[in-house]
């Protein structure tokens, strides 16, 4: 059974999801690839302990703090690709972007491979089903562009300005003119 829980954050409600103890899901409510799982058993607890858990991590993050990935107990559901991918997520530090060809470099040099796709990388983390927890917020395209992001891009950038990365430097994609970002980091 999954137990379910929401939690009302600075970039909109967020559907906070674990399985056996685990976090398996937090999504930004309305984004691309929502949870499957609808159609399983669960139940809206909001005393599970992992999901109280991933709520105080929450907190934290939000106030300003920099918790990491690995202080919560995580079964993301995916391809061992794609988990590997997220894995790799969890090790950009707070406050840093990479690009999905820095990522693609490392999984090929994990693997052993010559290369590997970029494309192939931003599948994966478009397809991050524990948002924010799994920082895919800060992976961008190797010229700097905010190429996608399932919450949308105006929360991409919401999330990156809070950890305060410079985005003066990032642009947005052709075709979108304007993205609000009212949503400033906490002062430290």
């Amino acid at each position: 059974m999954t137990d379910i829980s929401y939690y009302d954050s600075p970039v909109g409600r967020l559907l906070l999801a674990g399985r056996d103890g685990k976090l398996t899901g937090v999504w930004i409510e309305g984004q691309k690839y929502f949870p499957d799982f609808l159609g399983e058993e669960m139940r809206e607890w909001a005393d599970s302990p992992v999901l109280r858990q991933a709520g105080s991590w929450l907190d934290r993050y939000f106030a300003g703090e920099k918790p990491v990935a690995g202080e919560l107990p995580l079964a993301p559901a995916g391809s061992d690709f794609r988990r590997e991918i997220w894995q790799l997520l969890c090790e950009i530090p707070y406050g840093e972007t990479v690009s999905y060809q820095e990522i693609a470099q490392r999984f090929a040099a994990r693997r052993g491979l010559v290369r590997m796709s970029a494309q192939a990388v931003g599948g994966a983390v478009g397809h991050n089903p524990v948002s924010i927890v799994i920082p895919c917020h800060r992976v961008v395209g190797s010229n700097g562009s905010l190429t996608g992001y399932a919450g949308g891009l105006e929360r991409k950038l919401r999330l990156l300005a809070h950890e305060g990365v410079d985005t003066e430097r990032l642009f947005l994609p052709k075709g979108i003119t304007a993205v609000r970002i009212p949503f400033r980091p906490a002062s430290s």
